[in-house]
């Protein structure tokens, strides 16, 4: 139970992180944050009773910049939908596909990674989808930096945060 999601919001009510119960429990006995939203019942102790959070928001407003989704491997599996760009096998054993090859130029950036199986990597080989005959079914985008990609493959386990993700 210590180790469950919570989500945290800034002063105004922006989801900025989530992070585990244990750390949600530290920052409400700190005096940081309040508990917005229990449902998740009671952690008790020799001599007190704590409420588990699902969804805690900070007494002091955090500047930051706004968040960017950072370019791995399982964030251009999650844009694609763990389907291959090429072929639309829909599998979990994917290779990331440079849609112009690096020896050709091109970079490693979201307009050019693409996720492939194995066979139409292989079969692309070192050449550009033109060159290959191999067209893709997605143009290739970075994907949104919005709180429902960011913090949405936890709305399967969490729908309570729903109306606070879904407001940004």
């Amino acid at each position: 139970m210590i180790r469950k999601p919570v989500l945290v919001l800034n002063a105004n009510f922006e989801p900025i992180n989530v992070t585990n119960t244990f750390r949600a429990l530290n920052l409400m006995l700190c005096d940081k944050a309040t508990m917005i939203l229990n449902g998740r019942g009671v952690i008790r102790s020799v001599s007190a009773v704590f409420p588990i959070p699902s969804v805690i928001r900070l007494k002091m407003m955090i500047k930051r910049p706004r968040p960017q989704v950072h370019l791995t491997s399982r964030e251009v599996f999650r844009r694609d939908d763990y389907t291959c760009q090429y072929c639309g096998k829909h599998t979990h054993h994917l290779t990331i596909d440079h849609v112009v090859p690096k020896h050709m130029g091109g970079k490693h950036v979201w307009d050019n990674v693409v996720t492939a199986c194995p066979r139409c990597n292989h079969r692309k080989g070192g050449r550009t989808p033109q060159e290959a005959h191999m067209f893709l079914q997605d143009k290739p985008q970075t994907p949104p930096s919005s709180a429902v990609y960011l913090y949405g493959r936890h709305l399967i386990e969490n729908q309570d945060w729903t109306q606070f993700i879904e407001n940004w």
